[in-house]
């Protein structure tokens, strides 16, 4: 009778279901950690007042952003402008309203300025082949720069108490269905974005292109034009979370948007640690902006110091990312 030699999973059955299994849901692992640090380090943290102001103010806007970066990220490329892009939209929709025009009118404006931004930065990827890392910088220093010169230097603009809209006010403040209308919006957003990832053509294509683009290049797809829309798609998704902000807090104030970057990157990178593949998926970039709302919020209601803020929040970035890598480099060598 002749030996067989035992399988892998057989001889590694352990260390394959704690590198396979616990270390790739690091991401969700850390949310439950996270959550329930918080829940015993403060008493306010489990109330329902602060649980629904995570949500609203803390993952709300982040979310829509993240949402946006998963799009760039995922067709091989990041977009750095996409606060650029919430304030293009902020300014055209604050100015439309003072001018009295209908809120709905003032939206589309709003939309239809973070496809501007989207649509520049195709122009300068897809037409002139600049790289998507450099050309969203380009327009992140012009749009900062351009917002300077629209406000003179800066100035915020404020819509006078008295003549704030009702449509406008119920846009930040309003809800639908029992969900406030920012959180109601963020989850059409996160449904839509779901179903083009999965049930498209355009949203494989997108991926393929992330993954393997000179595959799809010879395979007579359009790479460039794909992208192109993707970036468009991007600077209007952005531009979502510029008119949520504005109808909150009924004022523009130059770049504010920016103040979104870091952590939507930080959220669609998490997120892809939920994938074996390592790719941007909507529901890793989800759980990763919770978790960074959290985190946010939490150490808010420590009374940390801001700066030790920031140091907590890039840690944890790092722990998630790096069990993750563990992950992939033990995977790779069973």
């Amino acid at each position: 009778m002749s030996l067989q030699t035992p399988t892998p999973a057989t001889t590694t059955g352990l260390p394959r279901l704690i590198t396979g299994g616990l270390l790739r849901y690091g991401l969700i692992l850390a949310l439950i950690a996270v959550f329930a640090a918080f829940s015993a380090a403060t008493p306010t943290f489990l109330t329902l007042a602060n649980l629904q102001s995570i949500l609203v103010n803390n993952f709300t806007l982040l979310v829509i952003v993240s949402i946006a970066m998963t799009f760039a990220v995922a067709s091989g490329g990041i977009d750095l402008s996409v606060g650029t892009a919430m304030d293009f939209a902020s300014f055209a929709f604050v100015s439309l309203v003072l001018a009295g025009q209908p809120v709905a009118i003032a939206a589309i404006a709003g939309l239809a300025a973070g496809a501007f931004v989207g649509a520049f930065n195709a122009f300068l990827i897809s037409g002139i082949g600049v790289s998507p890392f450099l050309a969203t910088l380009g327009t992140l220093f012009i749009g900062r720069s351009v917002q300077q010169l629209l406000t003179n230097g800066g100035n915020p603009v404020y819509l006078p108490p008295n003549g704030v809209p009702e449509a406008f006010r119920f846009l930040g403040h309003g809800a639908i269905g029992g969900f406030p209308t920012p959180l109601a919006i963020a989850i059409v957003v996160i449904a839509a974005a779901a179903v083009v990832f999965a049930r498209t053509r355009f949203g494989r294509v997108i991926l393929s292109i992330g993954i393997q683009p000179g595959v799809v290049r010879y395979s007579g797809i359009a790479a460039p034009a794909h992208v192109a829309v993707t970036f468009i798609l991007v600077g209007m998704i952005a531009a979502i979370a510029g008119l949520i902000l504005t109808a909150t807090v009924t004022t523009y104030i130059p770049s504010s948007g920016n103040a979104f970057l870091l952590n939507a990157i930080g959220a669609t990178f998490i997120g892809t640690t939920l994938s074996p593949l390592g790719r941007p998926n909507v529901g890793g970039t989800v759980l990763g902006a919770l978790l960074l709302g959290i985190v946010a919020n939490g150490l808010l209601l420590t009374d940390l110091n801001f700066y030790w803020q920031q140091v907590g929040t890039g840690t944890l970035i790092f722990a998630v990312l790096a069990l993750s890598f563990i992950n992939r480099k033990a995977a790779g060598s069973v």
